[in-house]
């Protein structure tokens, strides 16, 4: 099955990749290597916004960082010339929280995005990883990830 029937049958649509907000570029592609710029926790109604440990729970959390892994995929399809088939396995994410500082569930919150990744990939999404709190991420938002994908 390919990564987009796959995405279908888990009723995800990639949006177009989001653009950056800032002096940057969405992602850099060396050798085989895709490196992605952090994407920020956003849906179709926009930006997720939150702090936790303050006023959002772990599961919202998770589901910012799956957002996160949404965006992610559009960028490498970007990447790729509109073919995830070229994707080998993604190398490496690193997860920002926006959480107090006696937050300490960061990884329930980034497993968001890596249970999300792996159900969509399969073993091609088990991926090294870092978690890590941040006072506070661009806009408000609840989370940010950036990520390594290898590929093709």
């Amino acid at each position: 099955m390919t990564i987009e029937a796959r995405l279908a049958e888990l009723g995800v649509t990639l949006p177009d990749a989001p653009v950056p907000a800032a002096n940057y570029v969405p992602f850099v592609k060396t050798g085989a290597l895709v490196h992605v710029s952090g994407q920020i926790s956003q849906g179709p109604d926009g930006l997720i916004r939150g702090k936790l440990g303050a006023d959002m729970e772990v599961a919202a959390g998770a589901a910012a960082a799956q957002a996160c892994a949404i965006s992610l995929l559009s960028q490498l399809r970007r990447a790729c010339d509109g073919d995830l088939e070229r994707l080998v396995r993604v190398v490496k994410l690193v997860g920002f929280v926006n959480s107090t500082a006696d937050f300490t569930d960061q990884p329930k919150v980034i497993n968001g995005a890596s249970d999300f990744l792996v159900e969509v990939l399969g073993e091609a999404g088990r991926h090294a990883r870092s978690a890590v709190s941040a006072t506070s991420l661009p806009f408000g938002v609840a989370v940010e990830i950036e990520a390594i994908f290898e590929i093709r």
